[in-house]
């Protein structure tokens, strides 16, 4: 088996019964798309299977020494990067760690953190298109913190090299958030 089909059997099983936030959509379908969007963007293999495992050490029972078990040290770094540190602290805190984490972090980790956010802003923008405003009421904070965190998302990866899906990202956030 290889290693994409070893990512998605894993990650459906260890996000059964999970769904996105405050829909009946099954959760798994967001990380499928993560790893769809790095195939379709020309990355390997091991960079498609840690995009489909990225949210399984934060949002599941797996834990990285699970995923370096059954992946290998270079995913499970991948994955590690990805996952937010400290589940404990503050939303602000959170988003300001993975805001200047994203500045130097691994190419491959900024790669897999782009698609995870772009595939997040395009799901926000079709609820948006069916929901109006108060599609930001599924959301602990509300579209100016959210307006905030994408922005500084989109400056952090494009801090170091280009990384090949964020001008779609930067496009899509300035499409969410443009003035009306």
């Amino acid at each position: 088996m290889n290693v994409i089909e070893k990512a998605l059997q894993i990650a459906s099983k260890a996000h059964a019964n999970q769904f996105r936030k405050h829909t009946d959509i099954p959760y798994i379908t967001h990380p499928v798309a993560v790893g769809m969007m790095l195939m379709k963007a020309g990355y390997g293999d091991d960079l498609v299977a840690a995009g489909i495992l990225h949210d399984t050490v934060e949002d599941t029972s797996l834990t990285l020494a699970d995923i370096e078990r059954d992946f290998g040290r270079i995913i499970a770094r991948i994955v590690e990067g990805c996952s937010e540190p400290d589940k404990s602290l503050s939303w602000e805190e959170r988003k300001k760690h993975t805001i200047e984490f994203l500045k130097t972090a691994p190419d491959e980790v900024r790669a897999v953190a782009c698609a995870d956010k772009l595939h997040n802003i395009q799901s926000i923008i079709e609820d948006y298109k069916q929901m109006g405003e108060s599609v930001w009421e599924r959301f602990n904070r509300g579209k100016g913190d959210q307006e905030w965190y994408y922005r500084n998302v989109v400056e952090s990866l494009g801090y170091q090299t280009n990384i090949r899906l964020l001008d779609e990202l930067k496009n899509e956030v300035d499409q969410l958030f443009k003035p009306n």
